[in-house]
């Protein structure tokens, strides 16, 4: 079987849907799948392209299992407004729409894989599928339109907007197979018109092998000068969607606490932002992404992960960051609706308040500090759901059999496939 990807993110970039994008091509690659990639120049999270990587020059690579990967050009603006977004996903669409013409019409892989971000560059992977004889599979990380939305990015009762949602409805009519992270996500895609046999949902997961429980203290909390026996961590990317402003504010309402320490731990477009609203609190500090081998030990730093999120996108969104934070043994204090996704997922591995209310969340995480027998009971549930429901090895064992059925029905026309795997 050969496979063909097109993702925006990919290695060497380290955290969000790269990482992810990357695992799956790796896992194909190892079990003898002929896998191609093109992505483009890393830039995530920092909007920068990486230091060695710029200029307009497309980059070919081979990763030790064998993934073939092309690397494409473009622009990558420093403040990512809705406008300019749409320009940057748009350079990508253009960059990458002739290498993968050509790989589809050379190789004639069995299926082309689109993860979205980026919907703009989408069509480029369904004409590439139409040309090379293959099925077009799309895999939907996040409601792009609708985030934008909820984020203010786009307005959606002007023109702008309604072309945007047009533009989406065009784009996953298209696809023989779309898949998402969630069941609510999936339930997103039926309602947009999709019929429920079409959908596939595929987990976001947690690497088992490199992300671990740290008993007691994690040696990192020492070589980062960190002395508070507490600490509420915030690892990831810093953007606007997150909702990530309630950090400082739970940080002013307990800079009271003298054993807590507020950690934020990333790169992106609002990590200025958020300096500038803690510049007179001492009880937050920030650093910048860490390598992938001390992931452990920087997760392991935390008493409690946060993971805010903005109210009107639960059902747009699953952090994919959540699946390594419940690896970690660690109990998740999240902001989200009570019916969410996300609400679901950390029920009984943490606590949810309601999103944009720090007076609730600082009460929360004050609580939790103080019950030290609740937070080890909630952190052996969050590893054993992350052994239950997040495992890279079974969630990719499955898409493995989802992919065979799908390159078998586009070798043997008219065959009618029942999807095998998790379904909405």
């Amino acid at each position: 079987m050969k496979i063909l990807i097109l993702g925006l993110n990919y290695a060497p970039e380290i955290i969000s849907i790269a990482v992810y994008t990357t695992d799956l091509a790796e896992d194909m690659a190892r079990h003898e799948i002929e896998t191609e990639v093109v992505s483009a120049l890393p830039y995530f999270p920092a909007w920068r392209v990486f230091d060695g990587w710029s200029g307009l020059r497309w980059r070919r690579e081979r990763s030790e299992h064998g993934v073939s990967v092309t690397h494409c050009p473009l622009y990558v603006p420093s403040n990512p407004t809705g406008s300019r977004r749409v320009l940057h996903h748009a350079s990508f669409a253009l960059t990458s729409l002739p290498v993968l013409l050509w790989k589809a019409l050379r190789q004639r892989p069995d299926i082309v894989f689109v993860v979205a971000p980026s919907m703009v560059s989408a069509p480029v992977g369904w004409l590439a599928a139409k040309l090379g004889g293959s099925k077009a599979w799309l895999h939907i990380q996040d409601f792009e339109v609708e985030a934008a939305f909820a984020t203010g990015l786009l307005k959606e009762g002007n023109r702008t907007g309604r072309l945007a949602k047009a533009f989406e409805r065009w784009v996953l009519r298209r696809f023989d197979r779309i898949s998402t992270i969630s069941r609510p996500m999936i339930a997103k895609l039926v309602e947009k018109g999709i019929p429920p046999e079409q959908t596939y949902e595929l987990r976001n997961w947690a690497n088992l092998e490199k992300v671990t429980p740290i008993a007691g203290r994690s040696p990192m909390a020492d070589e980062l000068g960190i002395t508070t026996p507490h600490v509420a961590l915030y690892s990831g990317n810093l953007a606007n969607k997150q909702g990530l402003e309630i950090i400082p504010e739970m940080a002013r309402r307990l800079s009271h606490r003298e054993d807590l320490t507020f950690l934020v731990c990333g790169d992106g477009p609002m990590r200025e932002q958020l300096e500038e609203m803690s510049a007179a609190l001492p009880n937050i500090r920030f650093l910048p992404l860490q390598p992938l081998d001390r992931l452990s030990d920087l997760l392991g730093t935390a008493s409690v992960h946060l993971l805010p999120q903005i109210a009107g996108a639960e059902d747009l969104v699953l952090p994919s960051k959540l699946t390594n934070m419940l690896a970690s043994g660690r109990p998740v204090l999240t902001t989200t609706a009570a019916d969410s996704a996300l609400a679901e997922e950390v029920e009984g591995a943490g606590v949810v308040v309601p999103p944009g209310d720090p007076e609730a969340a600082a009460n929360a995480l004050a609580t939790l500090l103080d019950d030290d027998a609740r937070r080890d009971v909630l952190g052996r549930v969050a590893r054993e759901r992350a052994l239950e429901r997040w495992d890279m090895a079974a969630i990719l064992d499955r898409l493995r059999t989802e992919f065979d059925l799908l390159s078998s029905a586009s070798q043997n026309t008219g065959a009618d496939v029942e999807p095998q795997g998790l379904k909405g």
